[in-house]
């Protein structure tokens, strides 16, 4: 049977540049239905295109027989084993560029119209109230504190708009260095800040990184926003805080479990916008995904390095 390039399950309108690519080099181009079919599709995978919709973890990458690399669609590799994916010697390569400006934008318009309290006022309206439901107590603009988790690519694009509209903007990375906004430690940030917003990757050190304990230490009436990964907030205590009143609001557009469980505790939690993991959507960023990540696959076939390599 032919070598294929496999592709996890997906919402893509069509596969029209992975099928020129598959043609190109010969191979069959195969799509997933689910996990058990995708991890059943490894042994003919020369390159696997990974959506958020499936996971490629040790079975997966032991499973492949003279796999040439995985390929991420977007930033995120948290459903890739990268551990496992070095033991196998397979690469893996990120696309982190497709969307940068679309996220960052999201994130920024979800921390103002939080701030605002925006929800509380569109509430209010529907419970036929009126302006006695929103606080007075509001920040202004230019005494905000902004804690930005993460100066990556978005993070920083985050950090450069809220000190272009005058907030003190503080931010904390890891790894990268920055000199154009002041730093400061992550406990510092989490608990002093007016709007949290996160831009970090999910990893062991990160996953629940705003947690029931942190949430406690946070500034009365501060507000959250998540445009990162799900994992890096614990959703239950978020939700708790939210309907006691000590969080002022919170913006997420990641959720651990996705899509979001129709009970899910935050659904009803007031303060709130949750969008469905679309801040990355724009007329462009389609193309451009499906673009950078058929670019790498054929790096890859074609026995070159590809760019972004994470593993």
């Amino acid at each position: 049977m032919p070598a294929t390039l496999l592709i996890t399950p997906h919402q893509f309108p069509d596969l029209e540049r992975e099928r020129r690519l598959a043609d190109e080099f010969g191979l069959e181009l195969v799509v997933a239905d689910d996990q058990r079919d995708l991890t059943a599709a490894m042994p003919r995978a020369r390159v696997v295109m990974v959506t958020p919709y499936g996971r490629v973890g040790a079975a997966e990458f032991a499973a492949m027989d003279g796999c040439l690399g995985v390929v991420r669609y977007g930033i995120g590799y948290d459903n890739i084993d990268v551990s496992a994916a070095k033991e196998a010697g397979v690469p893996v390569s990120i696309v982190p560029d497709a969307s940068t400006e679309e996220v960052a934008s999201h994130s920024f318009a979800l921390g103002l119209a939080l701030t605002r309290r925006i929800p509380a006022g569109q509430a209010a309206i529907s419970a036929g109230t009126w302006a006695g439901a929103v606080p007075a107590d509001l920040p202004v603009l230019s005494r905000l504190r902004v804690g930005v988790v993460g100066m990556g690519r978005i993070g920083r694009h985050v950090a450069r708009w809220w000190s272009a509209v005058g907030a003190e903007v503080k931010a904390y990375d890891p790894v990268a260095q920055f000199d154009d906004v002041v730093s400061a430690p992550v406990d510092e940030i989490i608990e002093s800040s007016d709007v949290v917003t996160l831009h970090v990757p999910l990893t062991d050190e990160t996953h629940h990184m705003i947690s029931r304990d942190s949430i406690a230490r946070m500034r009365r009436g501060a507000v959250v926003v998540n445009v990162s990964r799900g994992g890096l907030i614990d959703e239950e205590a978020l939700a708790d805080a939210l309907r006691a009143g000590h969080l002022g609001g919170a913006g997420l557009d990641v959720f651990e479990s996705e899509p979001l469980a129709v009970d899910h505790p935050l659904r009803d939690a007031p303060n709130t916008f949750l969008t469905p993991h679309s801040a990355w959507k724009s007329r462009s960023s389609l193309s451009a995904l499906q673009d950078g990540a058929v670019r790498r696959s054929r790096h890859l076939l074609g026995g070159e390095e590809p760019p972004d390599r994470v593993a």
